[in-house]
Formats: C-alpha cells, sequence, structure tokens
C-alpha cells in the first residue's frame, strides 16, 4: 500500500488530467483531503508535503485534533463535511473555515445567530439530498433553491456553493448534472460533489472541489 503521501500526488495527477480532459482550466477544481476517523500523526505529514485543505465529518472528533494542527500550519483550511447538530453549531463556527452541510430553516438559523456572536463567518454550502434518500441528510432538489433564496433573505447568510452525496448504488453523473443545474439557477458558483470513487467524474459535470479519503488516507 502506498503512503498517503504518494497517494495525494497521484490523486492530484488525475485531477489535473480529469480537468484537462473536461476542458477547464489546470486548477480549477479544489482537493478537500478528508480525514476523518485518521489522527494528527497520519494528518501531519500530507500537510507537510503542501496540503492545506480538510474535510472532517465531526465537530467533536475535528475538535480533539485540529486546534493543535491548525496552529502549527495557520494556513489550513477546514471543512465540515458531515451533517451539523443545531447544538453543535457553536462550536463549528469557532472550528471549521467552509460548513458545506447546511441543510434546514434551524441550522441556518443557529449558524447565522453564531456567526454574529463570534464575528466570524465560515463560508457555506447548502447540502442538497439528489437521490431523495430518506437516511440522508440534505434539502430536497425541489426545495434547493427557495432554501438558498431563504438563508440569503431572512437569515443573511451568504451561501457560496451546493453539496451532494449521490446514492453509492447509481451512476452518480444525472446527480452531478442536477446539482450543477440547481446551483445555476440558485446563483451559486461553487459546487462540492465528488468523492473517492468518482471524482473524475464530477470534475466532468463542474465540480469546483472534491472531497477523497480513502483514495489518499487508505480504508478506515
Amino acid at each position: 500500500m502506498a503512503s498517503p503521501v504518494e497517494q495525494l500526488s497521484t490523486v492530484k495527477a488525475k485531477i489535473a488530467a480529469a480537468e484537462h480532459e473536461a476542458g477547464r482550466e489546470a486548477g480549477a477544481v479544489t482537493l478537500v483531503a478528508v480525514s476523518k476517523t485518521f489522527d494528527a500523526a497520519d494528518i501531519r505529514p500530507v500537510i507537510e508535503v503542501g496540503q492545506r485543505i480538510f474535510g472532517e465529518n465531526r465537530v467533536q472528533e475535528a475538535q480533539a485534533k485540529w486546534p493543535a494542527l491548525k496552529a502549527a500550519f495557520p494556513d489550513i483550511e477546514l471543512h465540515l463535511i458531515g451533517p451539523l447538530q443545531s447544538n453543535k453549531a457553536r462550536e463549528a463556527v469557532a472550528l471549521f473555515d467552509v460548513i458545506e452541510t447546511v441543510d434546514r430553516e434551524k441550522i441556518a438559523a443557529e449558524l447565522a445567530k453564531e456567526m454574529a456572536r463570534q464575528d466570524r463567518s465560515p463560508k457555506l454550502y447548502v447540502q442538497v439530498n439528489t437521490g431523495s434518500e430518506p437516511q440522508k441528510a440534505g434539502i430536497e432538489p425541489r426545495e434547493a433553491v427557495a432554501f438558498v433564496a431563504r438563508c440569503r433573505d431572512v437569515h443573511g447568510l451568504a451561501i457560496e456553493g451546493l453539496m451532494c452525496i449521490p446514492p453509492a448504488d447509481e451512476n452518480p453523473g444525472p446527480h452531478f448534472a442536477l446539482l450543477e443545474k440547481l446551483a445555476r439557477e440558485a446563483g451559486v458558483e461553487k459546487l462540492s460533489m465528488g468523492m473517492s470513487g468518482d471524482y473524475e467524474t464530477a470534475i466532468a459535470f463542474g465540480a469546483t472541489s472534491v472531497r477523497v479519503g480513502s483514495a489518499i488516507f487508505g480504508s478506515r
């Protein structure tokens, strides 16, 4: 098994090839290295070769390892890519630079309150449940555009992009196409879509960031 540093290099090369294949500018796609369940000792070598953008699923787990890493490497950008409970909004706003999983009114209201209280403005994405899966977080596709507007108009939140996790057993392409269409309708520019198994496909459909974990760090 190649080391995470070697795997990172492979993933970056594949992203560059996929950008080229899709006729997109080099560097158009941001790599979010998903470090959930890995500890600081596993993550540090990847930081030391220049990776600066990371994704975590759980607020509590991130709190245990990232404050020290962020103190050592101040230019790290940390993304919350897992579901956010409203009672964790305070901690999420304090720790994360990007929150990708805004998906309901209560969360939007809590984030607005905490961002004002802490005078901190993480970038925000709305998570869309493109497969309408009952067990999965995310707003229904038919409600997404109106929800983005409400986040802006009612809660004063600047929504930067949309995020999705397609159903595991379906072709991801139509889900990526749907997210891209919804982003255009909602007037947002960023698309967080694509994971270890399908990030090259996501790039072809316009992803601006891909969330890659196991292809870098190995299986959990």
